[in-house]
């Protein structure tokens, strides 16, 4: 028997529904109307013969043929995505130093940077992972060509490539003491989250106490974990073990953290020009983020 082919376009719409959780925002993305995504879909079932959505009036859920297929769909579209590049992309050669922010998509990163190392084989990449205010002065001495940083209210340039909730993050078992000023795990200064999760609670009128000051985010994680005490950071970091505290447990409301590309102006542009590129389809096709 033959075994029919699979049109990477039906695949791409496939991960756009699965991944937004509806016709609509997946339609928005692909750019196509909702009909037109909505018969994709349906296309593919047929080529497959199995049902890849539970679709009600008000919800819509992955079955198990489509949890199966999300991997192979995922690493197909790479495959395709990065042999276009090759081809179509000019080949450039060169040296690029990079810095990235601690808790720019921690588990995210590593295979960003290789499918962009292979896509790219010409240019010779230096990462430098660091806080933000770090890379930024970094970026200042010319000791970076380009830096992935943390917006804050003292930093206000760069183009902004992915936005994230912050949450209130604990022990899935840990209990706060009402009578006690909230303990916080965090950063040493100066560090952004550090001044939101303070500014919040003092503007919500709850005392607070530093309760344990970490050297890097993996350590924040282990002490919140431990139960040493409560955090804010983006939603991608809440690993097994950890449960976000929201509004019902009456904790405050939190801004997006913003993450921004640095450097554009001032690096050589055949340069940075493939980077920001490969960031912006990479972000913008697995949803991480909002590409503005």
């Amino acid at each position: 028997m033959s075994v029919p082919d699979l049109d990477l376009d039906l695949l791409r719409c496939f991960l756009a529904v699965a991944e937004t959780g509806g016709f609509t925002a997946a339609a928005d993305r692909v750019g196509r109307t909702q009909s037109a995504v909505s018969q994709k879909i349906s296309r593919l079932e047929g080529v497959l013969g199995c049902r890849l959505f539970d679709r009600t009036s008000r919800s819509l859920a992955l079955t198990a043929d489509g949890e199966r297929l999300m991997g192979p769909a995922r690493r197909m579209l790479e495959v395709n995505d990065e042999t276009v590049r090759q081809f179509v992309t000019p080949r450039v050669v060169g040296r690029l130093r990079l810095g990235v922010a601690d808790d720019f998509i921690p588990h995210q990163l590593p295979r960003l940077l290789a499918r962009f190392t292979r896509a790219c084989p010409g240019l010779s990449l230096e990462l430098t992972t660091a806080m933000s205010c770090e890379l930024l002065s970094l970026l200042e001495d010319g000791r970076l060509d380009l830096a992935i940083a943390k917006r804050d209210g003292t930093m206000q340039r760069g183009r902004i490539i992915w936005r994230e909730p912050l949450v209130w993050i604990a022990a899935e078992d840990f209990v706060l003491d009402p009578a006690r000023p909230v303990p916080l795990v965090s950063l040493p200064p100066p560090c952004t989250y550090r001044g939101t999760m303070l500014k919040a609670l003092d503007a919500a009128g709850r005392a607070s106490t530093i309760a344990c000051t970490a050297s890097s985010l993996m350590g924040i994680q282990a002490a919140v974990k431990g139960g040493l005490g409560v955090t804010v950071l983006g939603r991608c970091f809440v690993a097994e073990g950890l449960r976000i505290l929201g509004p019902r447990d009456q904790w405050p409301a939190l801004p997006m953290t913003e993450i921004v590309l640095l450097g554009e102006d001032r690096t050589q542009d055949h340069l940075a020009r493939p980077l920001v590129s490969f960031l912006t389809d990479c972000l913008t096709d697995q949803g991480i983020g909002l590409i503005v």
